[in-house]
């Protein structure tokens, strides 16, 4: 069946027909059923999940639209209580798509397990005696873990790093185990203690810290997309030329290079798309955040994740690489009713694909933002769309909070402070 991303009038429909839209992409009639309840994460899941259970922390699951990745199109859903996001990511993939949409790749799925060895009394000699046992290592690493290395994982190769701390001088061995389509911590940390006595009768040291690193640079994801002068001005509805809107946004774009208070909000607006699309297929958002920052600082400057220019024709390229360490088996991608039923919507079948569409909507994220602040400002589309969360908070329920946002917006006067004034007065 012929079904694109590219939906029209997707953010206009109830919600019971974008489920049927959905389902249109695949979506099964129980998961569309499991979508529609309220509370769908039950009490009793949830208290195997995690400990001391007293409720569930809902978070709106919304549908990116209009996504062209690798030649495929997708429905990408992102979990997130901040307006704007999913409709800009929406919108920037949608401009996208005349340039191509978006390429992306990724690399294997390698991770670094951290082995800490201290008091090393010879730390040449426990070099090479540790390297002498490489495969030996190898091969208990692989024993430890057989289904691993049956569905073609396992691990790869060892690092050995000396550090200079504080508390004397420290060897690090490092794991490389390639953890195919799962995150890999419980694999990972296993294989770490599995081989310790093994290294401390080598090195003659002491093992303390043996752990994952959530320095995933071994398991980078990259995207990139064309976006044309023509699209970037009828984004404009012509009050700036496609030259134009592709300069102020390369300025904008040097801002953030040269700028690390700029960065760190260019960045987050990445995370926005990332961490959304992250927490709706039930991975750890944690740890991808903790892996980007550290990734954009591994220069010794915090730099952008992104980067734009401009290519022959003028026309605006951007292009994000990060690490993304995401999985598509295991933890919460299973248990989770809601995450399981994400993965299904967006049918990617493994954790190397999904790290590739995720790369793909921090970028149109990332996108989005630098178009709306280098043309409109952000706040006139963002306000617009929050303005719903102002009347809710300015006490409207049902009906009155569509009237009281469409007022605000027709005045342009957003604020909690003009919702009341509006349900006070009765003009509605």
């Amino acid at each position: 069946m012929d079904v694109r991303s590219d939906i029209s009038g997707f953010h206009r429909m109830g919600i019971k027909e974008r489920l049927e839209k959905l389902k249109e992409f695949g979506l099964s009639p129980e998961d569309a059923e499991t979508l529609a309840k309220e509370g769908n994460l039950p009490l009793e899941t949830a208290d195997r999940m995690i400990e001391n259970v007293v409720g569930t922390f809902p978070f709106p699951l919304g549908i990116a639209t209009n996504f062209l990745i690798n030649g495929r199109d997708y429905l990408i859903p992102m979990a997130i209580e901040e307006p704007s996001v999913v409709a800009a990511a929406s919108y920037a993939a949608k401009l996208a798509r005349p340039g191509g949409g978006f390429a992306a790749s990724s690399d294997e799925p390698v991770m670094i397990g951290q082995i800490q060895l201290v008091g090393v009394p010879d730390m040449d000699k426990a070099k090479s005696g540790i390297l002498s046992k490489k495969e030996e290592i190898l091969d208990a690493c692989n024993r430890r873990d057989s289904t691993l290395v049956k569905f073609g994982g396992g691990a790869r190769d060892i690092e050995l790093r000396e550090l200079q701390t504080k508390k004397g001088t420290m060897l690090i061995v490092h794991l490389l185990v390639d953890v195919r389509d799962a995150m890999g911590a419980n694999a990972v940390n296993t294989m770490a203690e599995t081989v310790t006595p093994l290294l401390e009768s080598v090195s003659g040291g002491k093992a303390r810290l043996r752990i994952i690193s959530n320095l995933a640079d071994r398991r980078l994801a990259r995207a990139r997309a064309v976006w044309t002068k023509e699209a970037l001005e009828e984004s404009t509805k012509g009050k700036m030329k496609g030259e134009e809107v592709v300069d102020a946004m390369l300025e904008a774009y040097a801002f953030a290079e040269s700028d690390p208070y700029r960065c760190t909000t260019h960045n987050k607006g990445i995370m926005n798309g990332i961490d959304a699309v992250t927490i709706a297929t039930g991975n750890d958002f944690r740890a991808v955040e903790a892996g980007a920052h550290s990734y954009a600082c591994r220069n010794g400057e915090y730099k952008p994740l992104t980067k734009y220019y401009k290519d022959e024709k003028g026309n605006l390229v951007g292009e994000i690489e990060l690490p993304l360490a995401v999985a598509t088996v295991g933890g919460a991608t299973r248990t989770n009713p809601i995450a399981r039923i994400s993965l299904s919507i967006l049918g990617a079948k493994t954790s190397k694909e999904l790290a590739e569409v995720i790369a793909s909507v921090g970028l149109a994220q990332n996108f989005a933002a630098l178009r709306a602040l280098a043309t409109e400002g952000i706040q006139k589309g963002h306000m617009r769309l929050h303005a719903k969360n102002i009347a809710v908070t300015a006490g409207a329920t049902g009906e009155k909070i569509d009237r009281v946002a469409a007022k605000m917006i027709e005045e342009g006067n957003i604020s909690v402070s003009r919702a009341k004034e509006i349900l006070e007065s009765g003009d509605l």
